[in-house]
């Protein structure tokens, strides 16, 4: 099913991807969506933060496990957001509520330089800055794209680096 995306472009686009589960084995869904984004035609994997563990914001459920990843796509945007949505369908994500548990989520935080803004898909993501379980990822991979200033405000989100 992830071989029918065609490469959009010769040119590559350097996108950051937020993952997170919070139902099931959520380290093995984080890491097994790692993998499958790196391996989908036209998706090169350049770098991987550690997995963290958060505790829900803005959401219930059990506790949360992130990582963000950096890739090289020669995907279009939508294109890419298609092959995470059924990334996310083969691991079992069902969309019950907003903010409800679930297997895997996968949200496009950044899709190069560019900015999207249509009914199917928003980039930058418009919460990157208020989640924790993004931006300390991010930091690790990205340094340059996460402030001091960012940090401070979702200090209060519990998060922690998994061992």
């Amino acid at each position: 099913m992830l071989s029918k995306f065609l490469l959009r472009s010769d040119l590559p686009v350097i996108a950051f991807i937020a993952i997170g589960s919070n139902l099931g084995d959520s380290k093995g869904f984080v890491n097994k969506a790692i993998h499958e984004l790196s391996t989908a035609n036209g998706v090169k994997l350049i770098n991987q933060s550690p997995l963290y563990r958060s505790k829900p914001y803005q959401a219930i459920g059990e506790d949360y496990v992130n990582a963000v990843i950096k890739v090289e796509t020669l995907l279009n945007a939508e294109d890419l957001l298609q092959l995470m949505l059924c990334i996310e369908l083969e691991h079992g994500r069902l969309r019950s509520s907003v903010n409800a548990p679930r297997t895997l989520d996968l949200d496009l935080i950044f899709f190069g330089s560019s900015t999207i803004d249509s009914p199917r898909l928003k980039v930058p993501h418009p919460r990157w800055q208020e989640r924790a379980f993004v931006l300390l990822p991010l930091k690790f991979i990205a340094s340059e794209l996460v402030t001091d200033e960012m940090l401070e405000k979702v200090q209060v989100q519990e998060i922690n680096l998994i061992e």
